[in-house]
């Protein structure tokens, strides 16, 4: 017979299933009831570790921003300029391939018509901007144009893109590397 689990591991088991019910159904179509259910325990239990529906959602977003964020960091450790820019890229797109976390992401944005998830996305955002930004030391204009195309590439991995056989699946899923953001800066952007 297995022992008990410790608390932590408990939550960690939580948090798991927690994702991979937030990130298929959102904020508000998640349920407890069911995170309670594959994980073995009561409602009552889930709510006293995390307190509420809405704090458990808002600790795996942020968990989730931070991981494509922090992973970015740590590509571009000993990098500045494109060269920059062109690890923390591809870490990024290593990353969009654990889905749950990608789709965390966008069921954040998703849920920004609430205030408490809109405050937390912009953090995570604005700390999404700053490590790229710092890692960089890239203009502002080139900053936003890495980002935008970081966009387009959640959506592309949310869309699955890799399974389609057409010109504008073949597109989106074009690397992108450094040299295209050369000529994007505040000059040539007036």
């Amino acid at each position: 017979m297995a022992g008990r689990m410790s608390g932590s591991q408990r939550r960690s088991q939580v948090l798991g299933i927690a994702a991979d019910e937030f990130a298929d159904h959102g904020l508000h179509g998640a349920s407890i009831e069911a995170i309670a259910r594959a994980a073995g325990i009561t409602q009552a239990y889930v709510f006293r570790m995390f307190g509420t529906k809405k704090a458990l959602f808002l600790e795996l977003v942020g968990t989730a921003f931070d991981r494509f964020s922090d992973g970015m960091a740590r590509a571009a450790e000993n990098a500045c300029g494109l060269g920059a820019l062109e690890l923390m890229g591809t870490q990024y797109y290593e990353l969009l391939a654990d889905r749950t976390t990608l789709l965390l992401h966008l069921q954040g944005f998703a849920a920004c018509g609430d205030h408490e998830v809109r405050e937390l996305v912009r953090a995570r955002v604005a700390h999404m901007w700053d490590t790229v930004a710092d890692s960089s030391g890239l203009d502002p204009v080139t900053v936003k144009s890495f980002l935008a195309f970081g966009m387009l590439l959640n959506n592309a991995a949310a869309l699955d893109v890799g399974e389609l056989d057409e010109p504008w699946a073949e597109g989106v899923r074009t690397r992108i590397n450094a040299g295209l953001f050369e000529h994007i800066n505040t000059d040539t952007n007036r």
